[in-house]
């Protein structure tokens, strides 16, 4: 059921109540925002998964004060606007969005709201896998559903790859050790090279890069984390022999190879002191 809606001036607000009122009038037919009213969920769920890209942007920039604040917001409109279409189809409200929330973190963490008593943070994470694991056998539908099943298709290669994993070593399916990752990171890596020229290089190169994941993953590395810093120090680096370049009045595109080379190997120096 609908909630009526006020007809008075709206204001910026720190009540989480003004921005669910604020998003329904933006979706109320013949007063509302025509862009907002033509959305669906499958037409916002892009913009969702954007708004926590630039989330975690703000936070690698070092942003934390108004860039976070702003980028959270973002993200928390996408929760709100995706509730409301489910309101008006008579499906959920954003209540319930909180309730389900807030119970499972309740169910989820006995040893704060309940009698498990302190633990360590490897104890909670145990903790965390068995309660899991719990509700996936209690639910009948679930009992049927394959291993791998709720991996979602939308997530990055990177990240939807270490999710694959750490579902399949839930089961047993898994290297013992980061040492026996790295061999077969080797392994891949020579399978690569007869067919560098052909087509199958492609289906090599990715077996290499899961096999990458795999390791991360067995080095208690996040691999999405990892590879944002890998770019963003290429990006550093590389604006450090722009500049250098800039000060001889050439463009990287002027400059030899060489030149290239031996002004990353100097900021690379420079980097590590």
């Amino acid at each position: 059921m609908l909630l009526p809606l006020t007809q008075t001036k709206m204001e910026p607000s720190r009540d989480i109540a003004s921005l669910i009122e604020l998003m329904a009038r933006l979706r109320t037919p013949g007063s509302g925002c025509p862009w907002d009213l033509e959305q669906s969920f499958e037409t916002i769920a892009p913009y969702t998964i954007e708004e926590a890209y630039e989330v975690a942007d703000a936070i690698a920039r070092g942003d934390l004060d108004r860039g976070l604040a702003d980028e959270l917001g973002d993200l928390l409109l996408q929760v709100v606007f995706h509730a409301r279409m489910a309101e008006e189809q008579g499906r959920f409200a954003f209540g319930d969005v909180v309730w389900a929330i807030t119970e499972k973190l309740l169910r989820r963490h006995p040893h704060v709201f309940g009698e498990a008593g302190n633990m360590t943070p490897e104890e909670v994470k145990g903790l965390w896998s068995r309660i899991k694991e719990e509700e996936r056998a209690s639910n009948p539908s679930a009992k049927e559903r394959p291993t791998l099943d709720g991996v979602p298709l939308a997530l990055p290669a990177l990240l939807r790859a270490q999710k694959l994993q750490e579902k399949v070593a839930g089961v047993g399916f898994d290297w013992k050790n980061a040492k026996d990752v790295l061999a077969k990171i080797a392994e891949e890596a020579r399978e690569i090279e007869p067919v560098l020229d052909q087509p199958e290089a492609a289906e090599e190169i990715g077996d290499l890069l899961f096999a990458v994941t795999n390791l991360a993953r067995h080095a208690g590395i996040d691999a999405e984390t990892a590879l944002r810093a890998a770019n963003a120090k290429f990006e550093r680096r590389f604006a450090a022999i722009e500049r250098a370049l800039a000060e001889r009045g050439k463009a990287p595109k002027d400059a030899t190879l060489a030149e290239l080379d031996a002004l990353w190997n100097e900021v690379k120096a420079r980097e590590r002191g």
